[in-house]
């Protein structure tokens, strides 16, 4: 058990470094390593088995929902980049420039792709036509660049990767419409397979995409009470398609333009899954997205028989869940805490006695609750126990979130919240950007979006004590 304690001792505490705790889990749970370009990340096997896993399910739902997959190019011309304005302004800090091909230089600078609304317009000029063309729902799964000057793991990186969804539509309510759709996706998704509670809402102004015309948004919280803006849909009207000259003849044989989506979430959803859900034992992993479901451990496996039943055990419950075994000569002990760290949702420990009476322990990763179970039920109890761990991370996170979120009724009192405690706070608002720039500069929070179930709080804004026109949420955010 030596090593073990020193292998949890190898972490450090959430309650001393949130941001050290972070990264511990990161590397010593072999979700991905640095490169030797500053500010990218590799990500290893067992960081990208969660993304595939992440892909999986979201791409089985886009497709359900009529979407298509494509490929674009990386690079994007200048030009094309500069036909939306405040698209262009909005990632112009950010972009990355190719210059040169081979030891020629370019006639035109290529921006390596930051978001490719441009590049889908570009497309779309080309194939609509008539009405007959629409709706175009595409989607791409890809790496964008994005220059940020401080980095973190998941969190926020120079190169990584997400999907992008880039639809086009008949009408404006179609087009709103589907940035409804996909903005509840993406919330169940978070919710029914990473176990993670979010808020459902609309950015303010002066938090939306460049160049949209309205952003959705979903807002998880973490453990240390901050908010990750966990997946965005926008709806961009028709700015785009009129900007790339898209039009189509309508259902009375006249020009029309048609109205745009986009739509993403990234491997920052890993990140979002460390700190929504990991403890001062490594991972903790919903067991929908979990690389490995159950990990099988023979006890006393130098004992007749132990390894090969454990096998057998193994070889039955991989037919319908993830599962793995670990007969190498470390120590149960050991085998207990690595497993640990990797958030593994199951453990299945067997050994001569069980196999006496015909059963085995399932040990449960989110609270180390044991269970005897007969082995002639034991796809059966699996499958129950792999639902009560995601339950039960579920209501952990959404306590949290409850247990974190305040509600002001006036400046002084969002001030003195933000500054003795952590979390959501809960403000009436009037619309004015000048309010909300205030709120940042006095008390450190942005608005972390205008949810769709309002609450009326009071009848004036927080800050200026003008009519209040709906109530948002504030915070500190990743």
């Amino acid at each position: 058990m030596a090593n073990n304690k020193k292998m949890v001792e190898d972490i450090t505490s959430m309650e001393v470094d949130f941001a050290k705790w972070y990264t511990d889990i990161v590397k010593k749970a072999e979700l991905c390593d640095y490169s030797s370009v500053k500010g990218c990340m590799i990500v290893r096997p067992y960081g990208y088995a969660i993304w595939e896993n992440i892909q999986h399910l979201l791409d089985a739902e886009f497709k359900r929902t009529g979407h298509q997959n494509v490929a674009m190019p990386l690079f994007i011309p200048e030009s094309l980049l500069q036909k939306e304005k405040d698209h262009v302004e909005g990632f112009a800090p950010e972009v990355a420039w190719v210059t040169y091909g081979g030891s020629e230089e370019l006639e035109e600078r290529l921006c390596v792709r930051p978001t490719s609304e441009t590049l889908f317009c570009d497309h779309y000029k080309n194939i609509i036509k008539s009405y007959r063309d629409l709706p175009k729902l595409y989607n791409q799964w890809c790496s964008v660049v994005r220059w940020e000057k401080t980095t973190r793991p998941f969190l926020r990186t120079r190169e990584f990767l997400w999907q992008e969804g880039h639809t086009m539509h008949e009408t404006a309510q179609e087009a709103i419409d589907e940035t409804e759709m996909i903005l509840n996706i993406y919330a169940d998704f978070c919710e029914k397979q990473l176990a993670m509670p979010v808020v459902r809402g609309k950015k303010t102004d002066s938090e939306k995409f460049s160049g949209a015309e309205a952003t959705y948004t979903i807002e998880a919280m973490m453990h240390d009470g901050k908010s990750l803006q966990a997946g965005t849909s926008h709806y961009f009207g028709d700015h785009f398609a009129k900007a790339f000259e898209i039009e189509f003849q309508n259902r009375e044989n006249k020009p029309q333009t048609p109205h745009q989506t986009s739509w993403g979430v990234s491997t920052r959803l890993i990140g979002g899954i460390i700190m929504t859900h990991g403890d001062d034992n490594g991972l903790v992993l919903p067991p929908a997205i979990a690389p490995i479901q159950v990990v099988v451990i023979p006890v006393a496996q130098h004992k007749e028989g132990v390894i090969e039943k454990a096998q057998e055990v193994k070889e039955r419950l991989a037919k319908q869940f993830r599962t793995d075994i670990d007969i190498s000569d470390n120590s149960p002990g050991w085998k207990f805490a690595q497993y640990e760290m990797k958030g593994v949702p199951l453990r299945l420990e067997i050994g001569p006695k069980d196999i006496e009476q015909n059963q085995c322990v399932l040990v449960r990763r989110d609270n180390r609750e044991k269970t005897f179970v007969s082995l002639d039920e034991l796809e059966t109890k699996v499958t129950e126990l792999l639902q009560v761990v995601h339950d039960g991370m579920y209501e952990k996170a959404l306590q949290n979130r409850e247990n974190r979120t305040w509600s002001a009724l006036n400046l002084e009192e969002l001030i003195q919240i933000a500054n003795e405690k952590s979390g959501f706070i809960k403000a009436m608002w009037c619309g004015d950007a000048e309010c909300e720039a205030k709120l940042k500069e006095v008390a450190g929070v942005s608005s972390r979006c205008m949810p769709f179930a309002q609450e009326h709080l009071s009848d004036t804004c927080v800050c200026c004590g003008k009519p209040a026109k709906s109530m948002v949420i504030w915070g500190k955010a990743y």
